[in-house]
């Protein structure tokens, strides 16, 4: 059962506003939640732009970090906001529909099974010095901040859109999940 929306959709100040059209277009229903604090929205989407389009691990390697998150956090709205990207990014159906058995599955090379690694490991809470030794084969120090950093802050995306019972958009009951 979903939560109840728990604060109001607010409107955004003009300069913000403005600033998220140039950055998203229309605003998800997250945006308009964390609007009821206008200092709050302004830095989580320069942060969530510094994620998107400030980096240089692959777009399809995050989204697949982002996925997995939802999947483990069993957040419907960030798995149909993500699954969306995700396939826009250039992830596979075959690695979507096997996410939830990604250390076994064939779909995954040892580079994503890597970042999947920290995916589940910041999203469970704990990055164990194995995990760590493991992904630092595949990934530098920038990079592997990175993907910790993805998966920290969508971690907490996940937890923030469960406290405020944030509605998933219409549209995008079509992306609602397979989460296992």
């Amino acid at each position: 059962m979903r939560a109840m929306q728990r604060v109001p959709l607010a409107e955004f100040e003009p300069a913000l506003k403005k600033r998220l059209a140039d950055l998203w277009g229309a605003p998800p229903n997250l945006y308009r939640a964390l609007a009821n604090h206008p200092n709050i929205i302004a830095a989580w989407a320069e942060f969530a732009n510094t994620l998107r389009n400030g980096t240089r691990t692959p777009r399809t390697l995050r989204e697949l970090v982002i996925l997995r998150g939802a999947q483990l956090a069993k957040s419907e709205y960030e798995w149909a906001q993500h699954l969306k990207m995700a396939r826009k990014a250039g992830v596979r159906e075959a690695q979507i529909a096997a996410l939830a058995d990604w250390r076994k599955s064939a779909e995954f090379d040892a580079k994503e099974k890597a970042a999947l690694a920290i995916a589940d490991a910041v999203t469970e809470g704990r990055v164990s010095d194995d995990v760590y030794r493991d992904v630092s084969k595949h990934f530098d120090h920038h990079d592997y901040v990175e993907l910790a950093v993805t998966a920290g802050f969508y971690a907490m995306v996940a937890r923030t859109l469960d406290a405020l019972g944030v509605q998933l958009e219409p549209d995008f009951v079509d992306y609602s999940p397979k989460l296992k």
